[in-house]
Parts: structure tokens; C-alpha cells; sequence
């Protein structure tokens, strides 16, 4: 694979110094981006993120800070139809995707540019909400990781009882009559996070972390995004549903959810992580959908809890003498 340099928001709010940014190009020729950063001291490994929809490198800065001051290398990707990564419609304001499972072409490519970098071995991961269900479907077809984490994972999404019934038809039948790549009824072409006030925000409960998140928009807009397309809800309620289907895979996992999530299902969660053997959830009481944003008091513990998951697969790692391979 052949990496070329990328834009890198280093002097955004919340992002550490010391990272880099590389194209990637996928096999079905789509322009993502991966950001990376190393520990100042030997690495314990690599923390893959895969962030949630409308997310992008330097939102996960200060994850970068704590893993990197844990002693583990840490990278993260704009996924295809957002961040900086090729936008797949014309507005490109609206997230969409055309195949959920087009998501593997750019895991494929984040794992072919971590062996090009060399990104110290072994890998983990971390899935937060849709990149919740990118990451378990890339684990359950062999991605090569040693452990993984979830936050507030999308194996469900959460709809209200009035809205249930209206998403589902619109998901299933708005493609139908050329309305694929339009937004569902009720949804928005603003971003959420520049667009809402702190108050009663569904996000997190830090006022510092909200106002981050803002400021970075308001610096570089064009890492906004608004609401995914119709074609976008359909293939991840259809991804939801195949992913609930499957055996839970044979790694140590991590899943923290917030007891007020109003984003993801927290059913199907707690139904996953039940049938997960050596799976463990935490659940944050109050917690909303970004834990790993939510105060200090809260999200620490949390990367604590993460890094000792990781260090220990890294000792079965060593103790193993093998070799993940790619």
C-alpha cells in the first residue's frame, strides 16, 4: 500500500502533538484517512479505533493522550462518507454508505497501513457505536487483534416507540421509491454536536468534552456530517440484525455503556455481552452515549479498565510467542 501524507488538525482543541495523518485508498477505490500517534517510550501495542458515524480523527484526541501516556500506540480512521474521507453523495452533508458490510474495504485498508507503518504488535480495538458494529463484524471474519473494547455499540438502534414503527418504514421502503439518499422524516442536515446546546444533549455530560467537540467544528466544518441517508438506516438495521445472529467470537472483551444511552439499543447490548463468554459489561450509572468523553471522574476509570484488558493481551502475546498475522 502506498501511504501519502494527509491534512493532520494538530492545533484543534483537545488534540496532543506528535501525531500524522495518511490517505488510504481502499480496494473498491474509496479515499479514507488514518491518524496515528506512538507513546514517547517502548509500546505495548496498538489501540485501533473505529469511531462512531460523524466521527473523525481528532475528535479522538485526548483517547490518544491516555493511551499514549499508558504506553500504547494509538490510530484512528475517518471512515468512507465522513471526516475528511471521500463523501459518497453530492450533499455532502448527508452520511450514507451503499452496502454496510463497504466498511470492511476500509478495515481492510486500516490493516494493510498498520503493517506499513509498523504499529507496534499486538493490536486491540475499540468500537465505538457504529464503529461498534464495523469492529465485531471485522473480529468475527479474522481481524487480527489479541482483545477488544466497545462503547455504546450500534449491534441495535434505539428508537422511541412513536418513531420505531415510522424508521423501519421508511428504511425499508423510502429506497424503494427513490428516496435512498434523502434523510429520514424527523432527522437533520446540521451536525448534532454544532447545531445543539449542551443542556439535554445525548451525548455526554461533561460541558468541557460538548464545548471540545463544538470547537472543533466550528474550526474545520468540513469535518461536520448530519443525518445518515434512508439507504444508510436500512443496511445498518440489516447489519444490527446479523450481527445479534452470530456466536459470539473466542477474544477477551471489554463493553461500557452509559445507563441513560439514548442512541444504540443497551437491550441488545446486555443481550450480546450475556451470550459473550470472558465478556464483560460495565454499565455507567447516568452515563450517556460517549463514555469515553464523559467527565474526568468517569472516563478515567474507564481507560484504566481498557488498558489493563489490553496489557493483559499483550502478555498473553508474548507468553504465547506468536505472531499476529495481517
Amino acid at each position: 500500500m502506498t501511504l501519502a501524507a494527509a491534512p493532520f488538525f494538530e492545533d484543534l482543541p483537545g488534540v496532543p502533538a506528535g501525531g500524522r495523518a495518511h490517505w488510504l485508498t481502499t480496494e473498491d477505490g474509496v479515499r479514507i484517512r488514518l491518524g496515528h500517534w506512538r507513546p514517547a517510550g517502548p509500546a505495548t501495542g496498538t489501540v485501533l479505533m473505529f469511531p462512531g458515524r460523524t466521527e473523525y480523527v481528532e475528535k479522538y484526541g485526548d483517547c490518544a493522550r491516555e493511551f499514549t501516556a499508558r504506553g500504547f500506540a494509538f490510530a484512528a480512521v475517518d471512515w468512507r462518507g465522513q471526516g475528511l474521507a471521500d463523501r459518497l453523495l453530492p450533499d455532502k452533508r448527508v452520511g450514507h454508505v451503499e452496502k454496510f458490510t463497504d466498511y470492511q474495504h476500509d478495515v481492510a485498508a486500516v490493516t494493510a497501513a498498520a503493517v506499513e507503518l509498523d504499529l507496534p504488535r499486538p493490536w486491540f480495538v475499540i468500537g465505538h457505536s457504529m464503529g461498534g458494529a464495523i469492529g465485531l463484524r471485522a473480529i468475527l471474519q479474522g481481524m487480527p487483534v489479541a482483545a477488544c473494547a466497545f462503547t455504546g455499540p450500534m449491534w441495535g438502534i434505539y428508537f422511541n416507540t412513536v418513531m420505531k414503527p415510522l424508521s423501519w418504514v421508511t428504511a425499508y421502503w423510502g429506497s424503494r421509491i427513490g428516496l435512498g439518499n434523502r434523510i429520514p422524516p424527523t432527522t437533520s442536515l446540521l451536525s448534532y454536536v454544532a447545531s445543539q446546546p449542551f443542556e439535554n444533549n445525548v451525548l455526554t455530560r461533561d460541558p468541557e468534552m460538548f464545548q471540545m467537540m463544538k470547537d472543533q467544528l466550528a474550526a474545520q466544518p468540513d469535518l461536520a456530517l448530519g443525518a445518515p441517508s434512508t439507504t444508510w438506516l436500512r443496511e445498518a438495521l440489516d447489519e444490527c440484525r446479523w450481527l445479534m445472529a452470530q456466536t459470539a467470537p473466542d477474544l477477551p472483551c471489554l463493553t461500557v455503556m452509559g445507563s441513560h444511552e439514548q442512541i444504540v439499543d443497551r437491550e441488545a447490548i446486555r443481550a450480546r455481552m450475556a451470550a459473550w463468554p470472558g465478556g464483560d459489561l460495565v454499565e455507567i450509572p447516568d452515563g450517556e452515549h460517549e463514555v469515553l468523553m464523559e467527565p474526568p471522574e468517569v472516563r478515567g476509570p474507564v481507560f484504566d479498565l481498557m488498558a489493563a484488558l489490553f496489557d493483559a493481551g499483550s502478555r498473553r502475546h508474548e507468553n504465547n510467542g506468536t505472531t499476529i498475522q495481517a
